[in-house]
Order: structure tokens, then sequence, then C-alpha cells
């Protein structure tokens, strides 16, 4: 007579795939976070949840596996998600300036790279109150900074909102690995404003699914 699994086994075989499945996705391959604080404004605000790709700039043994797989170096623009170089249980979110090699350098609201100003569509800047007479210099890394060269495996990171982000022009630069991944895209997003914490009413509904660029 053939064997039979009992319902119960069955169903504790499939729980216990599905635990192993859902533990892998989040240890290798995915990752949620929640944007806590308002340094990547307006183009993350807080409340937003997102999803994390930690295989993206996973290391590689051979050439093959970078040809066959979804995998690159991380690259200027790139929203990463990282552990803080002086707290490392700490989670920080901002974006990709600077690259090992380069020379950062920021004056007037403008970033150069190795001299030559970049274009940053998604830089957002308060308007600075006009000084007669003032000079370009500021000992104020808001409105200068640099020129600073980004040592080997290391990164400078920005955060959008650049008046109110504590980031690489404070701290210093970024190790590339304490890098977990790079952010995708929006899952939900949560106002919360009003004080109610209703789902429905407080739910961003045009931020679900968006992608982060």
């Amino acid at each position: 007579m053939p064997f039979k699994k009992s319902i119960a086994r069955e169903y504790f075989e499939s729980i216990v795939i599905a635990v192993i499945l859902a533990l892998f996705i989040r240890t290798f391959v995915v990752q949620a976070f929640k944007i806590p604080t308002g340094s990547m404004e307006p183009n993350l605000l807080i409340g937003d949840h997102l999803l994390v790709n930690k295989f993206v700039f996973a290391p590689t043994v051979s050439s093959g596996e970078r040809l066959l797989l979804p995998i690159r170096d991380v690259r200027r623009g790139d929203v990463v998600v990282f552990k803080f170089p002086e707290d490392p249980e700490r989670d920080f979110i901002k974006r990709v300036i600077g690259l090992p090699g380069e020379t950062v350098e920021l004056k007037a609201h403008r970033i150069y790279i190795n001299g030559k100003a970049i274009d940053e569509p998604y830089a957002h800047y308060l308007p600075r109150p006009e000084r007669v007479g003032a000079e370009v210099t500021s000992d104020d890394v808001r409105d200068a900074y640099g020129p600073a060269h980004v040592p080997p495996n290391h990164l400078f990171v920005m955060g959008d909102n650049r008046d109110n982000s504590e980031d690489s022009r404070y701290w210093g630069f970024l190790p590339t690995d304490n890098v977990k991944g790079r952010a995708l895209m929006i899952y939900w997003s949560f106002d919360g404003g009003s004080g109610s914490w209703n789902p429905i009413t407080e739910t961003r509904w045009t931020r679900l699914l968006h992608q982060i660029h």
C-alpha cells in the first residue's frame, strides 16, 4: 500500500517551505525599509515603505556570474540603503554622488565631479538670503564643501533634501561594504499627519508601486 502523507503533515511541510523561502528572500534578495526622516524629500517622504534590492550589488566570483546574473556595481544616482558607519545598527538611505577615485566639490548649490558640474534634477535646496558684499566661500557645508577625494572602496552620499540631510558632508565617506542594497520601489506610503491612523484615508494611494529613481 503506497505511503500517504497526512493532511497535517502536508500543511506543516508547506509552512516550513514558505518560511524558508521568506527568510531566504529577506536575507539575500529583498528587504523592507521605512523612510523615517525628511532627508530625501521631496522624492521620498516620511512614511514611505520601500522594497530594497539586496541582490543587485552582491559580490561575484567570476565574470560569467556578472554576465548571467542581474548584478552590477554601484552607480552615481543610485538611492542606496546602508549601515550608518558611526552606528552600524542603524540603516540610512541616501543617494550616491561620488564614486571611488573621484573628487567631489559643492559650490553654490552645484555638485562638481572632477571639476565638472553634474545635472541633479532630484536635488532640493532652500533659498538662501542674499548677503550684500558677502564672499562666495562659506563655513557651512550646506553651501560649500570640498574639494574632497573619494578613497578606494568608499562612496560619497547625500540626501536629496540638501539643507536637511546628515550625509557624507558631515560624517565622511561611506565604505562600500556598508551598502545593503538599492531602493527599488514604494510598496506602501502612509501619511499619518491627521493622527487618525486610518489605513484607508491616510494611505498615499498615488505613491503605491512608485519606482525610485
